[in-house]
């Protein structure tokens, strides 16, 4: 957590020019990913282009400066998180733990799930999990992870 003092954490809609934050930030994120799992870069590239969608995204201010992103898909009775990243200097500070908090509240203000895929080798699975989600099932690759919204005293603290 931050150092005695409560994490300002603000979450802002994305504008045009953010698409370039985004994209840096995945690729510095996700590159050892893409490296231990042989992924095809330019495909990434390609993708990541078709996927980023501003109007899902949402950038993760700490004190007004930019120190992530967070893309959400409203589904029937869901909310998929389809990326969320903070950057390395901001990470194992709670910033990453009070957006999913935040993220999980919102879902259950409307009766919603939460859903996310992790790659396997991802160590971030383990936050998702103190914050109840559960594997719903999975593949070579990824878990596939929800979280009901009447699972309120699962996650812990």
């Amino acid at each position: 957590m931050l150092q005695n003092r409560p994490v300002q954490i603000g979450l802002r809609p994305a504008l045009e020019h953010d698409f370039e934050y985004c994209r840096r930030l995945y690729f510095a994120e996700m590159r050892w990913i893409i490296d231990e799992l042989r992924l095809d870069r330019s495909a990434q590239e390609t993708s990541f282009g078709q996927q980023w969608n501003r109007a899902q995204v949402r950038v993760i201010a700490l004190d007004g400066t930019d120190v992530g992103w967070l893309q959400t898909i409203r589904k029937d009775n869901e909310i998929f998180v389809a990326q969320m990243f903070v950057d390395s200097p901001f990470q194992r500070r709670g910033i990453g733990t009070e957006v999913m908090k935040r993220l999980i509240s919102e879902a259950a203000e409307f009766g919603l799930a939460v859903c996310l895929n992790v790659v396997r080798i991802n160590p971030a699975r383990r936050l998702y999990e103190r914050l109840g989600f559960r594997v719903a099932h999975e593949d070579d690759r990824k878990f596939y992870m929800k979280r009901d919204p009447d699972d309120v005293g699962r996650s812990s603290n």
